[in-house]
């Protein structure tokens, strides 16, 4: 049997092309332009290697780069371009080769932090990321003089891809029973044994400074213990609220994209900000889509009209001194998912160097295309600070059965289907909190028929309870205090908003190491509420 090692030489497969790419010694589906300052990568090598939210819009032929601190569009052809929402120029522009997007090098190891080694023009490009460790190594013939050959496999049978000199530099990709993969400063990549080559130590691609934000600062190891207050035609007066103990922030909803340019329209009120802070509150503002679909879809179709809504809001909370944004996006498509998505990365960075608090209403997971489907809350959590889940409803205005509008059972399961399911960290989430209830009518002196139901606040079940002398019962499944009554030839039920079960939804806030709660809303709670919600403190 031959025992004799393969002395045959052999070219790689990418030898004769122009620039090819490499990371981690593989060789990527398109190559590089240019060389130097003036290198290109290919858009598809990067949405797989360095980041997959790098975007391209087609319609603005526009090239969108979104990381925890930058904001970065380019334009085909053009060097005019857009950074953390200035005028910018770049020393290269984007180009459109055969239906393939080329991005410049210079704002990519910007945003990024990545880096490159090219041995000269047209020669294959090393792409590496920020934070990678690489094992550097040289080659060690046994004998001097000697080299030592690069081979295509793991084995002394392969051919000899290159005859290594002493000293030849190498990146160790990996190691397979007594081989190493590497790869020389040309791009030749292959397999050399582990006793002919001299490890030269590690090296770490330097990482670029992470921005800190206030959630993390400022509210890490804090619980959020936040009431919306709903704002119609008529603006809330401060001096009638009173005291909130244990509120730490107030979510007025001040703000809505009113049309499909990205234009918002305030209801904003300097008087309730000064107010809100003078009692040691953050203001964290809502600003929602009208809750309309087709509005939605074009303001979020495009990198202009996204900016102008950001831009607007964010100017608003400068003008206004608000301390965060929350966002209640609700009644989407689900073709906008990755829009809002978009959306949210594009001013998570802008408002975080204002020092804003973003947040993010989200609904239980459900089919429902308008009011669930339309939202990644995976992807979502990751370009805000807090994720509030809306909890509620459970048995909702028209619902064709009499239920809670909460139950404590199914509001934790809405919780950790969100964690479960799509990995988002429980302190990134906040528990919403319904501070109504329905009194629900079922035709029929025992019910059972048509069903039908009204909302109403806590103040108004506390009141009817006194009226009509009822005696709620706890009901066990619900984790809710339940009364019913009888009235003209109907069954009137009610799963009860109290301190019994407040005080359970902190508990399990709390078992479940949230980040908080969120109530909605502050007009339809009793005071004793506060005291109860006060405990997630604790």
């Amino acid at each position: 049997m031959d025992r004799l090692p393969n002395s045959t030489h052999t070219e790689p497969d990418w030898r004769g092309m122009k620039q090819p790419i490499f990371v981690q010694g593989k060789m990527m589906d398109y190559p590089a332009m240019g060389s130097g300052e003036d290198l290109k990568l290919p858009l598809p090598v990067l949405q797989e290697v360095v980041d997959s939210h790098i975007r391209y819009e087609k319609e603005t032929k526009s090239i969108i780069l979104t990381t925890a601190s930058t904001v970065a569009r380019m334009k085909i052809d053009r060097i005019e371009g857009k950074w953390n929402g200035k005028n910018t120029s770049f020393s290269e522009a984007p180009e459109l080769i055969n239906g393939v997007v080329y991005v410049p090098i210079v704002p990519l190891k910007k945003a990024y932090g990545i880096t490159v080694h090219q041995e000269g023009e047209n020669s294959a490009v090393i792409l590496m990321n920020a934070g990678d460790r690489i094992t550097l190594a040289q080659a060690q013939p046994s004998k001097s003089g000697d080299t030592v050959a690069l081979r295509e496999g793991a084995s002394v049978k392969s051919p000899i891809l290159m005859d290594m000199p002493a000293g030849e530099r190498l990146r160790v990709w990996g190691e397979e029973q007594g081989w190493y993969f590497v790869q020389t400063d040309s791009g030749f990549t292959g397999y050399v044994k582990t006793d002919q080559i001299e490890s030269q130590g590690e090296k770490q691609v330097d990482t670029l400074p992470a921005p800190v934000s206030r959630a993390e600062s400022e509210w890490k190891g804090k619980s959020v213990n936040l009431v919306w207050e709903a704002v119609y035609s008529r603006r809330p007066d401060p001096k009638s609220i009173g005291k909130l103990p244990g509120i730490n922030v107030v979510s007025p909803t001040w703000f809505s994209v009113v049309d499909g340019e990205g234009n918002v329209d305030s209801k904003a009120d300097p008087e309730y900000v000064q107010w809100a802070h003078g009692q040691k509150m953050e203001v964290w503002a809502l600003m929602s889509n009208s809750f309309d679909p087709d509005i939605t879809t074009s303001f979020l179709s495009s990198f202009e009209t996204r900016s102008r809504a950001i831009t607007q809001i964010l100017q608003y909370a400068e003008k206004y001194k608000l301390d965060g944004i929350n966002i209640d996006f609700e009644n989407v498509y689900t073709k906008d998912k990755e829009n809002l998505v978009q959306f949210m990365r594009e001013m998570k960075p802008l408002a975080q160097q204002k020092g804003l608090i973003i947040s993010i209403d989200v609904t239980p997971k459900s089919n429902s295309e308008m009011w669930s489907a339309f939202l990644d809350r995976r992807e979502l959590a990751l370009a805000v600070d807090y994720m509030m889940v809306m909890s509620y409803d459970e048995h909702w205005a028209s619902s064709p059965k009499a239920g809670s509008v909460s139950s404590l059972s199914w509001s934790r399961r809405t919780i950790e289907r969100i964690i479960e399911e799509d990995d988002v960290p429980s302190s990134k989430l906040i528990l919403g909190i319904p501070m109504y209830t329905r009194i629900w009518t079922e035709q029929g002196e025992n019910g059972g028929g048509k069903v039908s139901s009204t909302a109403v606040g806590m103040d108004t079940i506390r009141k009817l309870i006194l009226e009509k002398k009822l005696e709620p019962q706890f009901d066990a499944a619900a984790g809710q205090n339940y009364v019913e009554y009888k009235e003209e030839k109907t069954l009137k039920r009610i799963w009860i908003e109290d301190e019994t079960s407040l005080k359970a939804r902190v508990e399990m806030a709390q078992s479940l190491e949230l980040g908080g709660v969120a109530s909605w809303t502050r007009s339809l709670a009793v005071q004793e509420a506060w005291h109860v919600l006060k405990g997630i403190h604790n």
